[in-house]
């Protein structure tokens, strides 16, 4: 989540409910590591389960939710776990879910593995189950996935930074999430794509893994700028990385001759754009996501039509430093979809 959308949407809207049209807007609170749901014949049953309740990205995700449902005439529940890994309370989440008689689940895996059993299980007794933002390991262990194309996102900014170079030598520092996760290691790649290098070029003189972390993306800036002081363009796996960087660069006096370009689109981080302290960030839609899959489930309620495989919620490039042949929109634009 390094992950999380103004909507230049395309949502998709269910046609007449019929057999559901009793139906009416009951939005349940969330909770740490647990769900709830209230009663009402006729209401299709839709629950959301999130890492956490705290991240802003899955705050924006919960009020897309909460609108599709609302819009849909859906009854929402909705939980999370109490910190980001927390699989157990995921796990319960779901088996309250599908006893309280949900139709569909939808859920952002903490363990993209070891929820796996528990998606299965509920899968077994006809709920829908849909992936949103952090596809599950396999992928095929849910009914389909509705998320940011991480590759394409991290492309976007490689090609970016190497238009914004402008034939500049580079001496890259890479600010990664953490080994092994997909959406770090989906990011990385399609920066390095972007950029035109391999993973072993010798322009990369320094990699450093921050979980997403403020902090830890600071710690890691001033570790590389002593492996290499003269670093002059730094990828981040999300935005709290990249202004971490930044206040490490900035102690150096160095903000202003270093490109910095992330991920993510979070209003703060947008308008770390706007301000000149990071060069571009590629936007993703966290709200989106939820209210596609809101209207997913409301459709299989409705005709027995499952969602599968996998739906690109979109991405932008925002930057206010247009580059020639570069598809991007300005601040403008990204404070407007931005989310958090």
């Amino acid at each position: 989540m390094p992950r999380t959308t103004r909507l230049p949407s395309s949502l998709l809207r269910v046609a007449a409910l019929t057999g559901v049209a009793a139906l009416t807007l009951t939005a349940c609170g969330s909770g740490s590591g647990s769900s709830s749901t209230s009663a009402g014949s006729g209401k299709v049953k839709v629950g959301l389960i999130t890492k956490t309740d705290t991240n802003p990205f899955f705050v924006k995700m919960k009020e897309g939710a909460e609108k599709a449902a609302k819009d849909n005439g859906a009854q929402l529940s909705t939980a999370a776990g109490k910190f980001d890994g927390d699989n157990a309370g995921q796990v319960t989440a779901i088996e309250n879910m599908v006893a309280s008689g949900v139709k569909g689940i939808l859920i952002t895996p903490s363990d993209s593995k070891a929820i796996v059993p528990a998606i299965a299980k509920a899968r077994a007794k006809g709920v829908l189950v849909i992936a949103l933002d952090t596809p599950t390991e396999p992928q095929s262990a849910v009914d389909a996935l509705f998320a940011t194309d991480n590759l394409d996102a991290g492309k976007r900014i490689g090609q970016y930074s190497k238009a914004a170079m402008k034939g500049k030598t580079a001496k890259i520092a890479t600010l990664d999430l953490a080994p092994g996760v997909s959406v770090g290691v989906q990011r990385h790649n399609g920066f390095l794509q972007g950029f035109g290098i391999g993973a072993k070029d010798k322009s990369i003189v320094c990699s450093q893994d921050t979980g997403g972390d403020q902090a830890k993306g600071q710690t890691a800036m001033e570790n590389c700028l002593q492996k290499d002081p003269d670093i002059n363009l730094v990828y981040t796996i999300n935005e709290p990385a990249a202004l971490g960087a930044y206040t490490a660069l900035k102690a150096k006096g160095r903000e202003k001759d270093v490109l910095i370009v992330s991920v993510d689109g979070g209003c703060t981080g947008t308008r770390a754009v706007k301000d000149g302290k990071i060069a571009a960030t590629s936007q993703q839609y966290p709200l989106k996501m939820a209210a596609q899959g809101v209207e997913a489930v409301v459709t299989y309620a409705k005709n027995g039509k499952k969602a599968s495989g996998y739906t690109d919620t979109g991405i932008n490039l925002i930057t206010d430093k247009a580059q020639a042949k570069v598809a991007s929109k300005d601040t403008s634009f990204g404070l407007k979809s931005c989310w958090g």
